[in-house]
């Protein structure tokens, strides 16, 4: 990973921009904006997230975060949740 993209400052506050692989417009489904919205609410409420605002896209989303805890410990979590809910639910479109 380059320098550029590591959190230095893990009490900081930082924009981040999480993509979906291939840009997919999969955010222009109700359903999946959900899964994003629950899973910043988890993180607010269990990991002591600040969420000073946040847009989703329809292939992206952009944050403004910060924490009094390790911020790329909980923004690994939260990717790792959030994908596997969308995988979860694509499946069950099948």
């Amino acid at each position: 990973m380059s320098d550029s993209y590591q959190i230095k400052n893990q009490q900081g506050i930082y924009f981040l921009t999480f993509q979906i692989v291939g840009w997919v417009d999969i955010f222009s489904r109700q359903v999946y904006r959900e899964i994003i919205v629950d899973s910043f609410k988890y993180c607010i409420e269990n990991k002591q997230l600040k969420v000073h605002a946040f847009v989703v896209m329809s292939n992206h989303v952009h944050c403004i975060l910060s924490t009094e805890m390790i911020l790329s410990d909980i923004v690994r979590d939260f990717k790792k949740h959030t994908s596997k809910q969308i995988l979860r639910n694509c499946f069950d479109f099948l």
